[in-house]
């Protein structure tokens, strides 16, 4: 099995963003603890990170070619890109939402997500666990 792991807007600002809501790991961490949770469940995964919505949203459209899944963290994108989340709907693959803050419990419009009725599901609040609970959720739905 082979997952996409893709990140939005300002993902790459990792570690040197308010250690509060997004901690203290950087995105080569993130890729880093996906990738080996992935490699002990058997699935290879590719790594993607963009602050350009037309950018993710030709990955999205390829995944379904290259992936069977993905992990998929937004940003800014999840509360206001129906684009996004017409992609999502069109690519015919399972789509975890993750979020490292608790989106529920911050600012009203963090709470706010268009593309949560096309995903599998919505994970958040778990810091960089939120990515490996997103795959173990991709791994439960194709093994069982």
């Amino acid at each position: 099995m082979r997952i996409l792991l893709l990140n939005g807007p300002n993902l790459n600002m990792l570690g040197k963003r308010d250690a509060t809501h997004y901690g203290n790991f950087t995105l080569s961490d993130v890729e880093k603890k996906v990738t080996e949770e992935a490699a002990a469940l058997g699935i290879e995964v590719d790594c993607f990170q963009s602050n350009h919505e037309g950018a993710l949203i030709d990955v999205i459209q390829l995944a379904s070619q290259t992936s069977q899944g993905i992990v998929f963290n937004p940003g800014a994108f999840t509360h206001y890109s129906y684009a996004i989340r017409d992609a999502i709907d069109a690519c015919g693959i399972p789509v975890v939402e993750v979020h490292i803050s608790d989106i529920h419990s911050r600012e009203d419009f963090r709470r706010i997500s268009v593309i949560e009725p096309v995903c599998v599901a919505q994970i958040a609040g778990r810091g960089i666990m939120s990515y490996v609970d997103g795959l173990k959720k991709l791994e439960e739905l194709f093994n069982g």
